[in-house]
């Protein structure tokens, strides 16, 4: 009875923290909605690049992928939020590619249809692996792989933060949604035992506390011009 009651909890308080996480992503997912209305306004990408756009797609599709009960089991959580996520990639790079330079437009094609590409073998190849753990295992490395590398990308602007002592390269709601959406998974990854969703959110969740930190030490110990953020999106 005792066992049946702790692990009724378990997926009561897993259920709580996908959902929690699917809502919190839905504020890392518009938080790049200034830097393409400036692009719209202005009819040009400017020095904006689409390749985090580029990045976040291909996580978004290798994570939902590894959350289909085709790869692992009991996380569709997994799956619809990256699902949305790639809708909104997808939006982001449809803009982007409408609005950018001739060179620009076809290189940002190329790369999207190289990450369908990609995509479409790992799945196809995946499903030769008649090995259900295997399988888990093998896309289970690939979408962890992905998505630290996603969280890894705003190291270069801590370090632009850092040197020129100014917050303007890096807004606070996305820093806090990255944050939040990242613990909300972490705790779901650990009360669903899955390695593959807790380590690389739990990377995620202490590199958001470090963008929070120092966004508040800088903020606190410098009068920067807290002009509308040049967002260098790294969503």
């Amino acid at each position: 009875m005792f066992s049946l009651a702790l692990a009724f909890s378990f997926t009561l308080w897993k259920d709580a923290a996908g959902i929690a996480g699917n809502i919190l992503a839905f504020g890392l997912f518009v938080s790049p909605i200034p830097t393409f209305r400036r692009i719209i306004r202005n009819r040009s990408t400017e020095q904006f690049s689409a390749l985090p756009y580029i990045y976040a797609l291909l996580n978004c599709l290798l994570s939902a992928w590894y959350g289909t009960p085709l790869v692992s089991s009991d996380n569709i959580l997994v799956t619809t939020v990256n699902s949305v996520g790639a809708i909104f990639q997808l939006t982001y790079l449809g803009l982007f590619i409408t609005h950018a330079e001739k060179g620009k437009k076809v290189r940002m094609f190329g790369l999207m249809m190289a990450v369908f590409c990609l995509f479409g073998i790992v799945v196809a190849g995946s499903l030769q692996i008649s090995d259900h753990d295997i399988r888990r295992i093998v896309i289970g490395f690939l979408s962890s792989a992905s998505l630290i590398s996603m969280f890894a990308s705003p190291l270069f602007i801590i370090n632009l933060v850092i040197r020129t002592r100014s917050v303007e390269f890096m807004p606070f709601y996305l820093s806090l949604s990255t944050f939040l959406m990242s613990a909300a998974f972490f705790l779901y990854g650990i009360f669903n035992f899955d390695p593959f969703i807790y380590v690389p959110n739990g990377i995620g969740t202490v590199l958001g506390v470090v963008q929070l930190s120092l966004y508040f030490y800088i903020k606190n110990t410098t009068r920067a011009d807290f002009r509308e953020p040049l967002i260098v999106s790294y969503i």
